[in-house]
């Protein structure tokens, strides 16, 4: 009987777009690089100028538009409240009062600026990782020496990931089959409640049938990887391209003032 071998979708390298051929290791230093920077900068100009080169980025990566869009609004959705707190806790001069609080406009040009910030990072992760294959993340980590640990925890996380989630839309099907409505009442987040512990005791349980099936199979604490090759010439014009962005973006943030 002839047995076939085939990669999940999340195993195979994704090769859409000129950056979907660049060296993990490149993409993962840039990355990083870009991001440091990003969180360290202090003027609007540098600020825009991050989030402007992350979507050209983007633009390059041929991602789809629409599901790029959609991820980052899930993200701009979690950290939304957070941001909208911030001009009432933040000192400095007052702009508006709503219900007795004060809003100041420093605390509203932090917002402004963290929202932003956010933004550029989120875009140039999906841009540069975002094409990028779980195994080949793992080569990559593994090729810059990153610790085992980090780089195990990061595979089984992006593994399970679906998983949980298709437990989670198991478990919203049978609330649905017995004709669970989700309301604003104290019945329907009491049920969200039974849904979020349900999870986790699942998860806790599929987590440790697959520990021993590992361990039935030899697994001793982290995975291999076939080396990666030697980089090409197209790795080192990338990593060019981004050394003059990041240089153009420091010397921008260097001429432009810090904002205050």
């Amino acid at each position: 009987m002839t047995r076939h071998i085939v990669l999940s979708p999340a195993s195979r390298k994704t090769t859409t777009g000129g950056i979907g051929h660049v060296d993990p290791r490149f993409r993962i230093v840039c990355t990083i690089v870009f991001a440091v920077f990003v969180v360290s900068a202090t003027s609007w100009q540098a600020a825009c100028a991050t989030i402007l080169a992350a979507a050209i980025m983007v633009a390059l990566s041929s991602l789809e538009w629409a599901k790029t869009l959609k991820r980052v609004l899930a993200m701009d959705g979690f950290i939304f409240a957070t941001l909208l707190l911030l001009p009432f806790t933040y000192p400095g001069d007052t702009v508006f009062t709503l219900w007795g609080h004060t809003a100041s406009h420093q605390g509203i040009d932090q917002a402004i600026m963290i929202g932003l910030k956010a933004n550029a990072v989120i875009f140039m992760v999906m841009a540069l990782l975002g094409s990028l294959g779980s195994t080949d993340l793992g080569r990559g980590m593994m090729g810059l020496y990153m610790p085992t640990k980090l780089t195990t925890l990061l595979m089984f996380t992006v593994r399970y990931i679906d998983v949980l989630h298709q437990e989670y839309l198991r478990l919203r099907q049978a609330m649905r089959a017995r004709a669970f409505h989700l309301r604003s009442n104290r019945h329907s987040w009491k049920m969200m409640g039974y849904l979020v512990g349900m999870l986790l005791v699942r998860a806790h349980d599929r987590s440790e049938r697959i520990v021993w099936a590992m361990k039935c199979r030899g697994f001793h604490g982290h995975f291999h990887f076939t080396r990666l090759s030697r980089p090409a010439p197209s790795d080192y014009i990338f990593l060019l391209f981004m050394a003059l962005l990041l240089a153009a973006l420091i010397t921008l943030e260097v001429l432009c003032p810090p904002l205050i």
